[in-house]
């Protein structure tokens, strides 16, 4: 009798919690990167600064898109401008509020400043 409370103690605090989907955005970090890349995750990388009040607008709506289902594998991976010169010239990035999608390897699109939901909403389809 038990098993059975515990069983159904451990459901209802999974059903309370709420839907896992993707990940919140993680510091850049090359190594989990490269491993997102090879094995083909949907990729956003989000390169801003504290500062920015265009960064700013983005983040709730990446934050949105992370807890839609379509997107539960996107790997999110933030650059900050001011402190990641070496990744920014990697990436090609010359400002902060630059969106690039990945999907595996294959960059397959890029924006900077855009603020518009469905736009990025978009840019992170292109990664699916």
């Amino acid at each position: 009798m038990t098993t059975r409370r515990h069983i159904l103690a451990l459901t209802l605090l999974a059903l309370a919690a709420g839907p896992a989907f993707a990940a919140e955005p993680v510091p850049y970090d090359p190594a989990a990167f490269e491993a997102a890349q090879k094995a083909g995750k949907p990729i956003l990388v989000e390169v801003s600064a504290p500062w920015c009040p265009i960064c700013k607008s983005q983040k709730p709506i990446i934050a949105k898109l992370t807890q839609d289902p379509r997107f539960k594998d996107l790997q999110v991976f933030d650059v900050d401008f001011d402190s990641r010169k070496d990744v920014l010239k990697q990436l090609n990035a010359r400002m902060q509020s630059t969106l690039i999608a990945f999907k595996g390897q294959t960059e397959v699109g890029r924006s900077v400043g855009e603020t518009q939901p469905e736009w990025i909403e978009g840019l992170v389809e292109k990664t699916l």
